[in-house]
Parts: C-alpha cells; sequence; structure tokens
C-alpha cells in the first residue's frame, strides 16, 4: 500500500500534446500497456537516461535519435527489451516505425521507452496492431489513462501538474507521468517520467530545465539501491503557449523551471511513496557536510542500508544502525566528535555524543509514524542535500521474489 499517495486527480493537458492507449497483451490479458504520445511539429525534446552499462535497445535507440525531429514517443509495459542483443534493437526500430508511420513522420521521429521483464523479446506483432489502436484514441485529455498504461508493480499512477502566467499575459502548462516503485536507485532519473509544457522553452533552456529538475528530484531517490537498464526521462516542449522564445535570461525562465521543477519532485516523491512494500516515507536530510556530494554520500549509505530500512520498517529506532551508515559511508576523515543525529525534532546524537534527554520510547513515537525525517549534521561545512526513501518490507521481497510468476 502506498504511503499517504492517492492517485492524481486532475492533470491538464498540455497543447500540442495528445495520448492515446491500447492493449497489447505484452505481459498478460486485460489491461491497456502500450501508450503513445503524439508531439506537435517542432516540439523541443530532452531526454536523460541510465547509466546502467547493460542499458536497454529503447535506452540505445533513444541516445541515437537525439538529434532528431521527435514528433512522437513509443512505451510499453511488461517487457524491458533490456538484454536483448541486436534483436532487441530491431523489434526497437520496427515497432517506432510504425509508430512514426501512424503520426505521419519519419521512422526515427519516435523515441521509444520500455520497463518491465529485462531478457525477453518484444511482441511486435501484437504491438503493431496495438499502436494503430493508440493512434486512433490520441486525444489532449488521454494524461490519466496514459499513467496507468505505463504502470509494472506500481499500485498508485503517477501525476502532476501545475500553470503559470507568464509575463505577455499567456498561460503555460506543465503536466507530467511517471512509473517506477522497484529498481530504482537512479543514477540520471527514474524508471519512467515523461514532462510535457506547452511554454516556448528554447533547446539551451529545455535541456538546462530537465538537469537542474533532475538533480533535485529523480538523482534524489532511492527505494532499493538498484539502477534499472531502462531509466529514463523526457521533457518535451511544444511551445503552443502563444509567447515568445524562453532562454534561460529570459524573465519567465525561473518560474517555468520552478514548476518543472515541482512536477518532478511530485512525481520522484510519489514514487518512493509507492515504492515496493513501503510502509514508511522517510526524508533524510544531510547538513554540515563539506560539499553536496558528500552530504548526497552519506544520505545514501543511510537509505541504502537494509539494516536500517529494516528497523524502520518494524518501528523499532535503533539509532545504531544509522550511526553504523554513517560511519561506513567513506567519507575521508569524517570524525565522530563532530556529527549530530537526530530523528524528527527528537536528537539521538549530539556531537558524538548521545543525547542525555534521549528516551527510547521518543524516538520509537517518530518511526511509529508514516512519514518522518533523518536529520544528520556532519559538523563539517556548509553544504546540505535532502533525499528521500521507504523502508524494506516482506512485501518487498515478496513482490520481487513473484515478479515473473
Amino acid at each position: 500500500m502506498a504511503v499517504n499517495l492517492a492517485p492524481p486527480e486532475n492533470l491538464l493537458p498540455v497543447p500540442g500534446v495528445r495520448l492515446g492507449v491500447a492493449e497489447a497483451a505484452i505481459k498478460r490479458q486485460g489491461r491497456k500497456d502500450l501508450l503513445l504520445i503524439e508531439l506537435a511539429a517542432g516540439s523541443r525534446v530532452v531526454g536523460v537516461f541510465t547509466r546502467n552499462a547493460f542499458c536497454a535497445a529503447p535506452v540505445l535507440l533513444c541516445r541515437e535519435r537525439a538529434d532528431k525531429d521527435i514528433r512522437g514517443l513509443l512505451i510499453n509495459a511488461g517487457n524491458a527489451n533490456a538484454a536483448t542483443g541486436r534483436g532487441g534493437l530491431e523489434d526497437a526500430r520496427i515497432t517506432t516505425a510504425a509508430a512514426a508511420q501512424s503520426l505521419g513522420g519519419d521512422d526515427d521521429s519516435v523515441l521509444p521507452f520500455s520497463t518491465g521483464v529485462i531478457g525477453t523479446r518484444l511482441p511486435v506483432g501484437r504491438m503493431l496492431s496495438a499502436i494503430d489502436a493508440a493512434a486512433a484514441n490520441l486525444r489532449a485529455d488521454g494524461w490519466q489513462d496514459a499513467a496507468r498504461a505505463i504502470m509494472t508493480t506500481d499500485t498508485v499512477p503517477k501525476g502532476s501538474s501545475r500553470q503559470l502566467q507568464l509575463s505577455c499575459g499567456a498561460t503555460a502548462t506543465i503536466t507530467g507521468i511517471a512509473k517506477g516503485v522497484g529498481m530504482i536507485c537512479p543514477d540520471m532519473a527514474t524508471l519512467l517520467a515523461f514532462v510535457g509544457t506547452d511554454a516556448r522553452l528554447t533547446p539551451v533552456a529545455v535541456r538546462r530545465c530537465l538537469s537542474d529538475a533532475v538533480a533535485v528530484s529523480f538523482n534524489s531517490i532511492t527505494v532499493d539501491g538498484d539502477t534499472s537498464t531502462n531509466d529514463s526521462c523526457v521533457l518535451f516542449a511544444s511551445a503552443r503557449s502563444g509567447a515568445g522564445d524562453i532562454d534561460p535570461d529570459h524573465v519567465d525562465y525561473p518560474a517555468v523551471a520552478a514548476a518543472v521543477t515541482a512536477v518532478c519532485l511530485d512525481l520522484a516523491q510519489a514514487m518512493v511513496r509507492d515504492g515496493e512494500g513501503a510502509t514508511k516515507f522517510i526524508r533524510i536530510e544531510v547538513g554540515g557536510a563539506r560539499d553536496v556530494a558528500e552530504a548526497r554520500q552519506v544520505g545514501y549509505s543511510i537509505a541504502h542500508s537494509p539494516l536500517v530500512k529494516t528497523a524502520l520498517f518494524a518501528g523499532d529506532a535503533n539509532w545504531g544502525r544509522i550511526v553504523m551508515a554513517i560511519g561506513k559511508s567513506g567519507v575521508a576523515g569524517l570524525d565522530p566528535v563532530g556529527v549530530s543525529v537526530a530523528l524528527d525534532d527528537v536528537t539521538l546524537i549530539e556531537r558524538g555524543e548521545p543525547h542525555p534527554d534521549y528516551r527510547e520510547e521518543r524516538g520509537a513515537a517518530v518511526v511509529a509514524r508514516a512519514e518522518f525525517a533523518i536529520r544528520v549534521n556532519l559538523g563539517r561545512g556548509p553544504a546540505a542535500a535532502t533525499l528521500w526513501t521507504c523502508d524494506l518490507s516482506y512485501d518487498y521481497v515478496k513482490i520481487n521474489a513473484e515478479y515473473r510468476t
């Protein structure tokens, strides 16, 4: 069950973007599992992708088409098309060519994205039929159905929207959807995320906007410490807002960038809240570091510790495990005398010494909550970072033990 997470109620249409879903029976019958997104001519599209050396065929093809005029995105759930060799790459080419034909574009004008089981070829025949059906169902208000179509082990569809007034009086809309609740420790973005806006962002602005948003959202979460073969995050700007071009120096850029970041934060945190088997949503705040990289290093050491995560699932304020994780983080020259640790407002360790007012029942009251923070001050410098993670429950093991059955 997701932690304080409900399906999105109102996903705003983005002018210049239409979405259609269909059933391809990729993993099982009876669900929409294929999504086609049509982008207006002239849309500006950028993406960031996994650094996993075994990256999937669709990731390879997306990188190959980075400089093309992109008219659409083709997404399937249930099959990752990863570790499928040359055949998997050809499958991605065949299906995207069919999608491009349905949208009236060149064969290389559609980007592919896949999620699901690794090591199995795509059911190309069924997908080709589904592509025609999805193209026939394209509509501007298809974001809700799209969020459901890309789910795998997600229990809740994930989406977010923002709208803002530009200085010229025009309105800009930002809407995004995402999936991913396991194999989540992005080294770029998240499993799959798609964010669209009608703001007339220049190519430089689109890229900067995505890079900055990803750094504080998708690159600041972890469920289990595993980086997927298929991680992909795409930002597309249809340039249909009616305003002029917005570059990074434009008066409207900060507001548009902030809205894109807010949407990405909503989506990233939704993934952690819906982490496979999650019962706790945990914010890890690390301050007093010499630089941000050091703060993140300590934060991820805590977030990736199975001993920390299982204790939190049990509601056990076993803060010795948190101290252990800080100590093993690999930060050079870390002096325990400078370190302070708290659970929300309950101080556990202050400058390396157990706090005299700490009582076990106070810590237990914090970790019994569905949401709380682990706060660490390293006492070394001015830098800080915030990460989000979840606990590790019995259900995480069950879900992943049964993933292919």
